[in-house]
């Protein structure tokens, strides 16, 4: 394990090492992995760390136990005001959503809540047929949060948006893949063989390319297609920037594989 995660190898929030790859583990089974304020601090700290660190290419999410995560803990009783209880939520959901590498939520059993939508804004959602999902908020008096109430409109619509978060019905692992909230749904014996295979591809990309890809797509949903256009052009010009442009096209002339690292050439 890297020596910078070597924090996070116990409490309710976990971090391991592996090959370019971080995961990260929602370490409350007992819970269904039910974030309490202190677990939401911690994964918070755990992506900050992750974002700087050149040695991690890729970030995967799990959950321990039978469940991904049931959302935020309201077993006991609520400490300090809503804004702040609820705004600490929200950072955590911010620097998940602009994590400038590739993340792979891995969701076997359970996503519930802010446990879903922590899923969504990843960049993947690889899920075990066993899984189910709900916004179940409604059932709980409460509004959508970490993002859900962007978040879903974007990926589903307005109408799916409104009968997921209204209703807060569970839907099943192939409704959600049907819907287009989730990307991959395999047997749970070949979860973890689709999360490594995909995070190994992610892994062997380009990291300036991938980030950039990521910042377009998402400033993407608020801006007008002459501003798409224009950050394109100024996104393009770092990637050419880069040795990945260059140990792609020279691989593509030898008709070979290039191998990519990010590094600035000018």
């Amino acid at each position: 394990m890297d020596a910078n995660y070597q924090a996070w190898n116990e409490g309710s929030v976990l971090a391991s090492e592996a090959g370019r790859v971080l995961t990260i583990t929602l370490n409350r089974p007992e819970r269904k992995n039910a974030m309490d304020p202190a677990s939401w601090d911690l994964l918070f700290d755990i992506l900050r760390t992750a974002e700087v660190d050149p040695s991690v290419r890729v970030v995967v999410i799990t959950g321990a136990g039978d469940a991904f995560c049931a959302g935020a803990d309201i077993s006991s009783a609520p400490v300090g005001h809503p804004v702040t209880r609820v705004s600490r939520i929200a950072r955590t959901a911010a620097a998940l959503f602009g994590f400038p590498k590739p993340v792979i939520a891995r969701v076997d059993g359970a996503a519930v809540g802010a446990g879903w939508n922590l899923a969504l804004c990843c960049d993947f959602v690889v899920a075990s047929d066993r899984s189910r999902f709900s916004e179940i908020f409604v059932r709980r008096g409460l509004s959508v949060d970490f993002g859900g109430s962007w978040l879903l409109p974007q990926l589903v619509g307005l109408q799916q948006a409104k009968r997921l978060a209204l209703l807060g019905d569970f839907v099943s692992a192939a409704e959600a893949r049907e819907l287009g909230l989730v990307t991959t749904v395999c047997p749970a014996e070949r979860l973890d063989g689709a999360v490594a295979d995909l995070a190994g591809r992610l892994a062997d990309g380009p990291p300036i390319a991938q980030a950039l890809n990521k910042a377009l797509l998402n400033e993407g949903t608020l801006s007008t297609f002459e501003a798409a256009l224009a950050a394109e052009v100024r996104a393009q010009a770092v990637n050419y920037a880069t040795a990945d442009a260059r140990s792609a096209r020279e691989a593509f002339a030898q008709k070979t594989t290039p191998s990519f690292s990010g590094e600035w050439v000018g």
